[in-house]
């Protein structure tokens, strides 16, 4: 009895260990939705503890989180707070399952380093596809990155190519991702080639289907 006690201790304290990561993606009147780890999120109600973080206290956009003792204030859209990072990050599910809108396109929400987006899947881009107003709004350093001239439906445009560091949707997570960030805004992220060529695609009816490489 006593070895499975011990057993269940070191278990608690290697998930506390093993915790990376922390971002604040919603709330629901006590309940914050966290993402441990990258992993899928979680609505938690304050008082309880989600793969070792405790949810102190919710309160407008605003969740108080403790890890190993740490309190931490997180905000939505926010990006991720890190609590040691002793192993290589998690890239979640294999498969991600898409259906189409009304109009027969894919707009998945997701994530870039860990902020909130909306998604189109664009198999016609090269890469991931970024407003200037977006890429700002995600605090995305485009401004550092290398010139490129972009051909686009109002004519050519100078862009900012540039590598985010994690692209997310649904439940998979992709790492070193090219993004061309271009001057004017956009409805949606466009989530191109860069991306999904770390996935086999394949449509049927409705749903676009991928599965990891």
């Amino acid at each position: 009895m006593r070895q499975g006690l011990l057993a269940a201790l070191l278990l608690g304290a290697a998930g506390l260990a093993l915790a990376q990561s922390v971002a604040l993606t919603g709330v629901s009147g006590n309940k914050a939705l966290i993402v441990v780890d990258g992993g899928a999120p979680r609505f938690v109600t304050a008082g309880q503890v989600h793969q070792g973080v405790r949810v102190l206290a919710v309160q407008g956009d605003t969740a108080t989180i403790e890890v190993q003792g740490r309190r931490q204030s997180l905000r939505v859209g926010e990006d991720p707070v890190s609590h040691g990072r002793d192993h290589a990050p998690s890239e979640g599910a294999r498969r991600v399952v898409i259906t189409a809108d009304s109009r027969g396109h894919f707009l998945p929400p997701g994530q870039i380093n860990g902020r909130a987006v909306q998604f189109m899947v664009d198999t016609g881009a090269s890469q991931v596809v970024i407003g200037e107003p977006e890429a700002r709004r995600l605090g995305l350093p485009f401004e550092k990155g290398t010139k490129v001239q972009v051909s686009t439906a109002n004519g050519n445009v100078v862009g900012h190519q540039l590598q985010l560091d994690t692209v997310r949707v649904g439940e998979a997570q992709v790492f070193a991702v090219s993004a061309i960030v271009l001057p004017q805004p956009m409805p949606y992220v466009l989530l191109g080639n860069s991306f999904l060529t770390r996935f086999q695609l394949q449509r049927t009816n409705d749903q676009l289907t991928l599965d990891k490489k």
